[in-house]
């Protein structure tokens, strides 16, 4: 795939935020009881387009973490995630010579505390949410869901700023091909969330797509889902696509996204 005369962006970034120790491999490939164990991260994006600098998720607020378990055995880890000071977002935003009043646009991805744990700190940039995501949240088909416990996905605190001071910066993006600036869009893919949508970012290099729907490149390269999700059809379908459309894949939860490109320069 070439990228044609469409508008790219200057430089695609991946800073770290946090993640997990240990997440069953069951977890990350569907029902693969051989998979082995492995961490996770926070994998945000920092996109420079022109004047805009577009922001793939803002990861968790210390204070809303949960105290670390005690003992250590990697298996207590296991769905504890953690965050430690150089990866908060300032510091993480600084090795980038950048700040939270930098960023114009953020894209959160799905709704969980770990993606727009820190919207309140981001007081310049245009909020951009899933419209499918925030209907289900607000009227949800089941009001109890074993996958989304409403304020681990938006916690109080958030959700209140959400709706009343940052209301005016609030964008529902709609499911297909809606863009957020030159060079950045969004479509919907759901699979791990029912707020869960891809970015598509055109770069010189190529097309950069990132998102949740899938935590490892193997997800897509064999066509086999991650085992948290809540639709087959749906993996199948955004991944078909994914692997139609893109040249560089970054899955929002795989740490081997800085072995894949040292230093965390995407394009």
């Amino acid at each position: 795939m070439t990228v044609n005369q469409m508008a790219t962006v200057d430089r695609v970034d991946a800073i770290r935020l946090g993640g997990w120790r240990y997440c069953p491999g069951y977890e990350i490939y569907w029902m693969d009881m051989a998979a082995p164990a492995e961490p996770l991260a926070l994998v945000s994006l920092v996109v420079r387009a022109g004047d805009a600098i577009v922001l793939v998720n803002c990861g968790p607020d210390a204070s809303q973490l949960a105290p670390k378990p005690h003992g250590d055995p990697m298996e207590t880890r296991q769905h504890v995630l953690e965050s430690n000071p150089d990866e908060q977002l300032e510091p993480a935003l600084a090795t980038l010579g950048l700040r939270p009043d930098d960023i114009t646009h953020v894209i959160c991805t799905p709704f969980q505390i770990y993606s727009v744990g820190n919207l309140k700190r981001l007081r310049n940039a245009e909020i951009c949410l899933s419209r499918r995501g925030w209907i289900d949240f607000h009227a949800p088909r089941w009001k109890e869901h074993p996958h989304d416990k409403r304020w681990a996905c938006i916690p109080q605190d958030v959700l209140v700023d959400l709706v009343t001071d940052a209301w005016p910066r609030v964008h529902l993006v709609p499911d297909e091909d809606h863009e957020i600036v030159p060079g950045v869009e969004t479509f919907w893919t759901g699979v791990h969330h029912r707020a869960s949508i891809a970015v598509k970012i055109r770069t010189e290099q190529g097309v950069v797509i990132a998102g949740d729907a899938f935590m490892r490149l193997g997800n897509i390269e064999r066509r086999h889902p991650i085992g948290i999700n809540e639709s087959m059809e749906e993996a199948l379908a955004a991944y078909d696509r994914i692997a139609r459309e893109a040249d560089i894949i970054v899955p929002l939860y795989d740490p081997g996204v800085w072995e894949r490109h040292p230093g965390g320069r995407i394009a």
